[in-house]
């Protein structure tokens, strides 16, 4: 069975000198570009069946990359970055990022978020879905959600916020992304709409509303759904 091909696009030598072996360890052919022209040409002569790309290329900038590659290539995209400005980490998940891991990362950690990414891709999107989170079911086709084998009372628009969240499988989804897709994009700067549904889930569903583990909040970006299957952030395996 081949091995699933991962491009890895970053100007630093010693990502590549350690990111490789890693890469190949796991099962995956890493392929290498070192600017984002490369790395374009590369989607689009054999697109990869995943990308991890750096936000600080030396030609293009990542988000123009992250862009330009939305525009032919639906596969996973990771980004590694070193900026720490939330409006960078924002732009890259609006422009269709699937997540990202900062600079300096553990190889662990990026692994686990690969997998889960891809894994998202490679499962048809018509399955039908059962989601657990800790104590918390979610079953998706029936619409019925349960905490400790009860019933849990959700209105339609607490419903709707929980299931987008949860068939996000891990990934951070932006404050817009959220109030655009349920409340309209008239509604795209009220966070405060959020910051009630989201507190009145975790009243709901968490153990401890106060130190959620489930619904976790990423400050200033927007919010992130933990399953038994995903990985918190910091975690590496």
């Amino acid at each position: 069975m081949p091995k699933l091909r991962v491009l890895v696009v970053d100007d630093e030598p010693q990502i590549h000198r350690f990111l490789a072996p890693a890469l190949n360890a796991a099962g995956y052919d890493p392929i290498r570009a070192e600017t984002g022209r490369q790395a374009l040409a590369e989607i689009a002569r054999r697109p990869p069946d995943a990308v991890v790309l750096d936000l600080g290329l030396p030609d293009i900038d990542g988000q123009e990359v992250l862009q330009k590659a939305r525009q032919f290539f639906e596969g996973p995209i990771l980004i590694l970055s070193a900026r720490d400005r939330e409006m960078e980490k924002i732009e890259a998940l609006d422009a269709g990022a699937d997540d990202y891991v900062e600079k300096p990362f553990r190889v662990g950690e990026l692994l686990a978020r690969l997998r889960v990414t891809m894994r998202r891709h490679l499962r048809p999107q018509d399955t039908p879905r059962v989601i657990h989170a800790a104590d918390v079911v979610i079953d998706l086709p029936r619409h019925l959600v349960s905490r400790a084998g009860e019933p849990v009372r959700l209105s339609p628009k607490e419903y709707d916020l929980l299931a987008k969240l949860a068939l996000a499988d891990g990934r951070v989804l932006t404050h817009k992304d959220l109030l655009v897709s349920l409340w309209g994009p008239a509604h795209a700067q009220d966070t405060q709409y959020l910051r009630v549904f989201i507190g009145q889930l975790r009243q709901k569903l968490e153990v401890d509303p106060t130190s959620p583990k489930i619904l976790l909040t990423q400050p200033g970006i927007g919010y992130r759904f933990v399953s038994d299957e995903t990985i918190r952030p910091g975690e590496a395996s």
